[in-house]
């Protein structure tokens, strides 16, 4: 059942959401890692800066709040990135005021791309679901023990189906040959490392939750 912290702490879910699918258009590459005679190029899109906070949100969310609670801030996420995505769309088609010069800009940074979209709302979608569903499951098969392997291992696979999903729906064809290759794997990995570093965090802040709302009931 949702607690005292429950809106708190899934505000910050939805807002980090919504701010990593608006950096992740952008694909950064941080040089490149030489082995031998062949280049493999560090490439991720801007979302791996924060997108691995959202899954330690929902970590905190499927632990302390349970599936339902949890897939109930997952879908108001999604609906309000895909309102995000609409109302964006509505202000690039529609005409700019005289003397601002900024349209194509905006459009260029802003503007609605339908795959980035689509990937990103399906990536996160089946990956949040995926990864509360299987932590929930650990958690009963093993009577709520282990939770830093049960947390590793709901990331290692909501994860993957995310980064595969987001990866291949936006850029697939765009990015091309080991580019690609490389874009996923280091995506999927920096994101799994990233929450495994944080592990301290996500298992503190779920310490946190519980003893709020044992203080609130």
């Amino acid at each position: 059942m949702a607690g005292s912290r429950y809106a708190l702490i899934s505000a910050a879910f939805v807002g980090i959401l919504l701010i990593s699918n608006v950096v992740a258009v952008k694909p950064i590459a941080f040089g490149a890692i030489p082995i031998g005679d062949v280049s493999l190029p560090l490439v991720f899109d801007g979302g791996v800066f924060l997108f691995p906070l959202a899954y330690i949100l929902g970590d905190v969310l499927a632990e302390v709040y349970g599936l339902k609670a949890s897939r109930r801030a997952i879908l108001t996420a999604f609906a309000l990135a895909l309102i995000a995505s609409l109302t964006i769309l509505a202000v690039q088609i529609s005409p700019p005021a005289a003397g601002w010069e900024n349209q194509e800009a905006f459009a260029a940074v802003l503007g609605f791309v339908p795959r980035i979209v689509a990937a990103s709302l399906v990536a996160f979608l089946a990956g949040q679901l995926a990864n509360a569903w299987v932590l929930d499951r650990m958690r009963r098969k093993t009577d709520g023990r282990f939770l830093r392997a049960r947390l590793i291992g709901s990331t290692v696979v909501g994860q993957l189906i995310d980064t595969l999903l987001f990866c291949t729906i936006a850029f697939a064809g765009i990015i091309t040959g080991i580019d690609f290759v490389m874009y996923v794997v280091l995506g999927y990995v920096v994101k799994v490392l990233a929450e495994v570093v944080l592990l301290p965090l996500t298992t503190r802040a779920i310490r946190w939750a519980r003893a709020a709302e044992e203080r609130a009931a």
